[in-house]
């Protein structure tokens, strides 16, 4: 949530801060501003819209701004306070001296603001960053000068989540950062040094990563990046290398991020499916070492994870479930994991599943698992991120950048590395057969040539989101290896087309939801061609007897289950196991094409964010 950048160097700073904030717009927010030097003092810009908007008025600021070499800019996502221009970041101190930007939530600002107006200092805004403005003006002031001391008061004061980036009126060659529960990434390239919450804003100028620790300051200036505690001492840090292509995060020829995303699925699956297997073998072994026979003293094992990676944990679970039926396999939502008894210890596994590797529920939930001495596995797509620094074991996802707020090409690669995660595992137990661990790889490897043969149709499945964009609602329904396909193809059109929509497992049709059946509310089954088909539709039927309209997604080939849809989408067939691989392209594909027919504004959605940083 939110997006910070900062530059401090020998260019000019205003165009380098925009372009940065620009490549996190994907994160979520509702108003911008920027904060530039000029001789002798700060010139604020804010603006409630976007970026685009905030450019035009630094092109109406002095020209001697345009030549500024360092300045910090934020977007934000209005937690405490209006959506005003005056609550936009950055914030200044009443006496000028100090302009900040902040990411996440401070907690005791009530407090803080109090204390502050009783000694005479007036607040200009509702937010809960100002008040950690002011507060930083003052103890700079009671600290003579000195920097360093009074970041460290300011930390000392404030209980909450922030990641904090300022700038001081009398110190022109100098940001300052500080990190606690929400994430800051620097850099620095000989010349300049650069800040901002998401990687991708600095692919452009670095691919050498400096990620701030919990509890840590950065000290940004032309000549030299510092790092110290929260405690004043020093601390050494060597940067890590992204590899990531900048171009990964641009759209190309595509109208949407999220149109772009979804056509690389398939070379995110094969990448996965190249780097861990070996012809019809798992090969993990290089990417995750747990101790030697582990896996055969564990009696749990937990997937953890909130949104869409919630909903890859379902496949995960189960793919393991059918290939071992003696293991206690659970999923768990992070914010409620956090907050329940949970039991774990030396014979549980726990997995933690983060896009960014930054989400503040499943952060959490992952150090109380570590206090229980349960044996922990991250899996994120950002190297170097919180989760990965603070898990033992990490598996990193080959997705690459991924820029739309809807998850797409991040999901496959978590599904993608999360089978083979089980595989591996059982293999490590001795419980996975030859026969399977080749017939699921066998149908890995197929994947990617179908998953294209189904993009390639999007015609087809555009026409039909055309159709039913009217509907006043849907509901998704599957059995079995369906039911995670039927939460995140709801989920989806939630998140981008703004229609009330809900996941069922067939089953559950006939204990209450289907008395809200009637013709103006769409109906879309998952209906591969497995063990379960005949009871799937026996549950369509029931939805049709309602008058309810059908579109089925069904195996290639299965003609018959015409009789029970008003709509068909056929998709190849695989594996039951893997099926999830195959049948998300339709409903991703879908409710991106209902989403352009209502002219939504796909890849930046309403009221969400693409990371979230705070509880």
């Amino acid at each position: 949530m939110c997006g910070i950048m900062g530059y401090v160097g020998k260019s000019p700073a205003s165009g380098i801060i925009l372009e940065g904030l620009a490549r996190q717009e994907y994160r979520g927010y509702d108003s911008a501003g920027i904060a530039l030097r000029r001789e002798g003092e700060i010139i604020n810009a804010k603006i409630v819209g976007r970026v685009s908007e905030l450019v035009r008025k630094v092109g109406e600021l002095p020209p001697e701004c345009s030549q500024s070499t360092s300045g910090i800019g934020h977007t934000r996502w209005a937690t405490h306070g209006g959506v005003t221009e005056t609550n936009a970041h950055p914030h200044e101190s009443a006496d000028g001296m100090v302009v900040l930007v902040h990411n996440g939530i401070i907690e005791n600002s009530r407090e803080i603001r109090d204390e502050l107006e009783s000694n005479g200092i007036r607040f200009r805004t509702e937010t809960d960053t100002e008040a950690a403005c002011q507060l930083l003006a003052v103890l700079y002031g009671t600290c003579g000068g000195d920097a360093l001391k009074a970041m460290r008061k300011l930390t000392s004061r404030l209980t909450g989540a922030f990641a904090l980036v300022i700038m001081f009126r009398d110190r022109p060659d100098e940001i300052w950062c500080a990190r606690k529960g929400s994430p800051l990434v620097t850099a620095f390239d000989g010349s300049a040094s650069y800040c901002a919450s998401d990687p991708t804003a600095l692919l452009g100028h670095t691919h050498d990563l400096c990620f701030l620790e919990e509890g840590e300051l950065a000290l940004l200036s032309s000549d030299d990046l510092k790092f110290y505690g929260f405690d004043g001492q020093p601390r050494d840090k060597s940067p890590i290398h992204l590899n990531w292509d900048s171009v990964m995060a641009d759209k190309g020829h595509y109208e949407h991020f999220m149109r772009k995303e979804i056509g690389e699925q398939p070379d995110v699956l094969r990448l996965t499916i190249d780097a861990h297997t070996i012809v019809t073998n798992v090969a993990l072994e290089k990417s995750i070492t747990l101790p030697k026979g582990l896996m055969k003293k564990i009696r749990r094992v937990q997937f953890v994870a909130c949104g869409t990676s919630y909903y890859a944990t379902i496949v995960a679970r189960d793919i393991m479930e059918s290939l071992d039926g003696n293991l206690d396999i659970s999923v768990e939502v992070a914010s409620e994991y956090r907050y329940r008894n949970i039991r774990g210890g030396e014979d549980t596994i726990a997995v933690f599943v983060s896009q960014s590797g930054e989400t503040a529920d499943t952060l959490a939930a992952a150090r109380i698992a570590k206090a229980l001495g349960t044996h922990c596995i991250a899996m994120t797509n950002v190297r170097g991120s919180t989760i990965d620094r603070e898990v033992e074991h990490t598996l990193l996802s080959l997705a690459g950048p991924e820029v739309g707020v809807a998850a797409t090409k991040t999901f496959m690669g978590q599904i993608s590395l999360l089978a083979l995660l089980v595989m591996h595992l059982l293999k490590e137990r001795e419980t996975l057969s030859a026969s399977d661990e080749a017939r699921l790889i066998g149908g890995l490897r197929s994947l990617p040539a179908l998953q294209q043969s189904v993009i390639e149709r999007e015609d087809e499945i555009a026409a039909l989101a055309k159709k039913y964009c009217k509907s006043k609602g849907f509901f998704f329904i599957g059995r079995r290896e369906c039911v995670p396909l039927t939460m995140e193809g709801a989920l989806k059109l939630k998140e981008i087309a703004y229609l009330p929509s809900e996941a069922y497992a067939a089953g559950e049709m006939k204990h209450g939801p289907i008395a809200m059946l009637d013709e103006k509310l769409t109906v879309v089954a998952l209906v591969p061609d497995t063990d379960l088909r005949e009871k799937t539709l026996s549950n369509v039927e029931e939805c049709r007897a309602r008058n309810a309209p059908t579109l089925l997604i069904v195996s290639e080939g299965d003609h018959d289950a015409s009789a029970h849809a008003n709509d068909m989408i056929a998709v190849p067939r695989t594996e039951p196991e893997l099926f999830p691989f195959i049948g998300v392209i339709p409903l991703q594909l879908f409710a991106y094409h209902t989403a352009r027919s209502l002219d939504r504004d796909i890849d930046m959605p309403r009221n969400l964010a693409k990371s979230v940083t705070v509880e």
